[in-house]
């Protein structure tokens, strides 16, 4: 539920990216730089979800324009007819990773087509840069971006307060962010494009999680949390009048200008002792809605209490749904229904066990009904009913005794919103996932209303490692906080995630190479064994037994065959065991907290590192030696591989910026290393399917290679490169792990830190092998055709459209281009799934690798995005080469 990502996840990123090394041995002069595009496609391997939700924003103008921001993962915007989410910040590079954490959204609602996020993962030493305001035109498609001289937090204590940015309703060019770390309340009159403090703003805030925290997660100010207006103080055109700011302040949490923030004054007789998380103003009601905790969140929270103020008496009413002393809980989530003034909903975000709790009031607070009630202790009637199949390990694989239930209703739920212009549309976040409903009036006629997960496209998992074993599963994953899983098919979510045992979160994983069925995880556990193992590819588990003094998972390794591990846990030293881990014995001349792999061919044979050294172990890792080789990263951001099918055959990548940084390769089991001097630094390293006519199998990095970061492939053993991504896919930091698909030549597994596991495939259909200039071209597809067009999203000078090609002849295609004209001279900007050319109007599509063969019966997708003016007609004609098809 997102409690070990926050503190481990960094500490990652902070060694991964900040640690010290000497200098680096001397380079292999012989390797060239030959930097090369290719096109590929990427994707998400679905797990839908798995990361906290701490923001909801519908816009309060148009229709069916929502988003959500994420701590870690970015942020997204809904995609209403195909009910996912479309991720907007995959263009954040790997220098600006602390850009993918997102404190606050605001959407604006005179120009709808205008999104700000204010963005920056950590305040404290964690996050080298500042944060950021980023500003889009076209709802987050692409963005500007101005820096700001304080950082911003994210993933930090108190997350789930807000919305800390906000837009004038109307007048759009002001804007207002509250700051943390005692940087106080800043605003923008260019439409986020320079911001200035506000200073005569009185409270930059004082509350703390814990002010002994020497690291300053937990010791940081949390400052200004939410800021609202008043939209009936305004007119169009001028600046709203009274404006309402949260500080995190448990004596002095509210206060509000009257004069379009040219003065401020603390609310007369506001509620102290607690924090306001959310102020929700409901200008149609004339109140302003508070829910507070004693307590800034996003899990912790004892108590709490919601309260209204009528903005023109300055009357306060305490309106909480539950008396103080009852609860166990901060309030939240908070939202009212702008189409039925005084229904107003809160919820007990903090609440753990038994479950959360949701309340809803239709008469302006006075009285409250709740989600769910007992009968008779321990059981629950519930005014809902829960559908996880379309995922279904929100059910942690768990049946607990009442009162609890699985799926649980959530926990961490601070954001809640309901959509302003559908009463029965509610979407709420929680620590795993983000859950909706479309019937939620059902709630007040006496029935009951079905929550289903509405998270489709919004993937949140930090990924620590990847496996794509020679058969069997495709993809293994280790993960954080919902550890992992196995996927059979990558565009569909797992039926559960790993279990027996479920580990909080998987820090490292390892198949035997030549017996891909047996399987081994470690991972953090609060109490149990901290590894498993899998004898069925990773379908089934059943836990090993800890050695003494074992704390973490840290990493594992199966020997090539399977017969025999070697693991090196936090909170003790590297250990060795024959069989399934009922007996472990401590290996000798490797040092505690070393990084441990094995041979992908000799099953005696294992390999670790440790602060330069690497080891080598001859004899089932009972004993290592340390190498005689210099010169590798002193650090431990390191990650190593050893090649299937050559033995002794190893790649090393890692480094920091003030020391040797980059990718090393041994041929003789770590005895000597050569460092590829194309490459300037290098994070993960992994293998694929070798290129046609190859020898070698193919490299995939995350690296820097000539001057350049990004995800690169090697079809000659790093003699040359080619650049695989672009800069609009780049999921700011990527160093954790890689791993080619042995089985599908040029399909690659990248690991992120929040936007899940991102798999690519190329556009090369040749294998990587070129073409034979003597061979002719396949042939045009021939036969009957059907095209169906679809404007899926419209906004002022932009779209996105769906095209399905059907094969409706009586042969299969083995290649394929569509060509169209656009009648009101459209261009296109962006294609997936397709690669396009344009002239003028005329339009031609091919297909890319994987999408070439299409049987008869069968169809083939791909979308783009596009510019227009004036009109947007479709196309009335398609053609497949000179075959017109039917136009659906």
């Amino acid at each position: 539920m997102r409690r070990t990502r926050i503190l481990t996840a960094a500490l990652a990123l902070a060694a991964g990216l900040l640690a010290g090394t000497p200098p680096a041995l001397a380079a292999d002069s012989t390797a060239k730089v030959s930097l090369a595009a290719d096109t590929y496609t990427w994707k998400n391997a679905r797990i839908d979800g798995g990361g906290f939700v701490p923001g909801i924003v519908f816009n309060r103008k148009e229709k069916n324009l929502a988003y959500a921001r994420t701590d870690i993962g970015g942020a997204y915007r809904w995609q209403e007819s195909t009910k996912t989410w479309t991720p907007l910040l995959d263009s954040v590079g790997w220098d600006d990773w602390g850009h993918t954490g997102v404190v606050s959204l605001a959407s604006d609602t005179v120009d709808p087509n205008k999104v700000y996020a204010a963005v920056g993962t950590y305040t404290n030493s964690w996050d080298p840069k500042n944060g950021a305001v980023m500003r889009s035109s076209n709802r987050g498609a692409s963005w500007q971006k101005t820096d700001l001289p304080f950082k911003l937090g994210g993933n930090m204590p108190g997350r789930g307060m807000g919305e800390r940015l906000a837009v004038d309703p109307n007048k759009n060019s002001v804007l207002y962010l509250g700051a943390p770390s005692g940087k106080g309340l800043w605003r923008s009159t260019d439409s986020g494009v320079s911001w200035s403090q506000v200073a005569n703003f009185p409270n930059v805030g004082n509350y703390q999680q814990d002010p002994s925290d020497t690291s300053g997660y937990a010791s940081d100010n949390q400052g200004i949390v939410w800021v609202t207006f008043d939209e009936s103080t305004g007119t169009s055109g001028n600046a709203t009048r009274a404006i309402y700011v949260g500080v995190a302040d448990l004596q002095n949490s509210v206060y509000r200008s009257t004069d379009a923030g040219a003065t401020w004054t603390r609310l007369a007789g506001q509620p102290t002792g607690y924090l306001a998380h959310k102020g929700v103003l409901d200008a149609a009601g004339g109140y302003l809605y508070l829910s507070y905790s004693d307590k800034g969140g996003p899990y912790d929270g004892g108590k709490g209490q919601v309260w209204r103020y009528a903005t023109a008496t300055g009357t306060w009413t305490n309106i909480s749904p539950v008396a103080e002393a009852d609860t166990y809980y901060g309030f939240s989530g908070l939202t009212v229904d702008r189409q039925k003034p005084g229904t107003v909903m809160a919820t007990a975000y903090s609440s753990w066990w038994p479950d959360t709790q949701i309340f809803r009031s239709t008469d302006s607070g006075a009285t409250w009904t709740r989600a769910w009630d007992y009968t008779s202790y321990p059981n629950r009637a519930n005014r809902y009913t829960m559908d996880v199949s379309s995922s279904p390990w929100l059910t942690w694989g768990a049946n607990p005794s009442p009162p609890e239930q699985a799926p649980k209703l959530g926990w961490m739920t601070e954001s809640l919103e309901i959509d302003p212009f559908n009463s029965n549309r509610m979407m709420y976040g929680t620590g795993a996932t983000l859950y909706g409903t479309e019937n939620l009036t059902n709630w007040d006629s006496g029935g009951q209303f079905t929550i289903k997960p509405m998270v489709q496209g919004l993937e949140e998992t930090a990924v620590n490692d990847l496996a794509s074993p020679p058969s069997g599963a495709p993809l293994l994953s280790a993960l954080g906080d919902v550890g992992g899983f196995r996927h059979t098919d990558l565009t569909k979510v797992p039926s559960m995630m790993f279990t027996s045992p479920n580990f909080t979160t998987t820090t490292s994983l390892d198949f035997a190479e030549t017996n891909a069925n047996t399987v081994v995880r470690v991972g953090n556990l609060d109490s149990g064994p901290h590894i498993a193992f899998s004898t069925d590819n990773g379908a089934n588990w059943f836990a090993g037994t800890d050695p003494s003094g074992v704390s973490g998972g840290g990493t594992v390794a199966a020997a090539s065959d399977g017969s025999r591990f070697v693991w090196s846990p936090d909170g003790t030293g590297v250990y060795n065991t024959t069989g399934f881990g009922s007996s472990w014995s401590a290996s000798s001349g490797i040092p505690a907290g070393a990084i441990v792999e094995s041979d992908r061919v000799d099953a005696k044979t294992f390999y670790g590192f440790k602060s330069g050294k690497f080891y080598v172990s001859t004899d089932g890792g009972a004993t290592f030696t340390a190498s005689a080789a210099t010169g590798l990263p002193s650090g431990d951001s390191v990650r190593f591989k050893a090649l299937p099918g050559v033995k002794g055959d190893v790649w090393l990548a890692g480094g920091a910026t003030d020391g040797a940084y980059g990718l090393w390769h041994s041929t003789d089991g770590g005895a000597s290393w050569t460092k590829l001097s194309n490459v300037d630094q290098a994070d993960a390293i992994g293998f694929g399917k070798a290129a046609t006519g190859a020898s070698y199998q193919t490299l995939y990095t995350s690296a820097k290679i000539g001057g350049v970061r990004g995800i690169f492939r090697s079809t000659d053993k790093g003699a040359t490169w080619t650049r695989i991504n672009d800069d609009a896919h780049q999921w700011g930091w990527t160093g954790a792990a890689i791993t080619g698909d042995p089985r599908v030549y040029g399909r690659v597994y990248v690991s992120t830190n929040g936007r899940g596991v991102i798999y690519g495939d190329t556009s090369d259909t040749s294998g990587g092998g070129g073409t034979d200039p003597t061979d002719p071209p396949d042939p045009t597809p021939t036969g009957a055709c059907a095209v169906t067009y679809k404007i899926t999203n419209q906004w002022s000078g932009g779209f996105q459209a769906d095209v399905q090609l059907s094969n409706t002849g009586s042969s299969a295609w083995t290649g394929w281009s569509l060509g169209w004209a656009f009648p009101n001279a459209q261009t296109i900007s962006q294609t997936w799934n397709a690669e396009s050319t344009q002239s003028g109007s005329t339009v031609t599509a091919k297909n890319v690798g994987w999408n070439a063969n299409v049987a008869a019966g069968s169809s083939v997708s791909f979308g783009f995005t596009g510019s227009w003016s004036g009109t947007n007609g479709k196309p009335t004609a398609f053609k497949l080469g000179e075959q017109a098809c039917t136009v659906a």
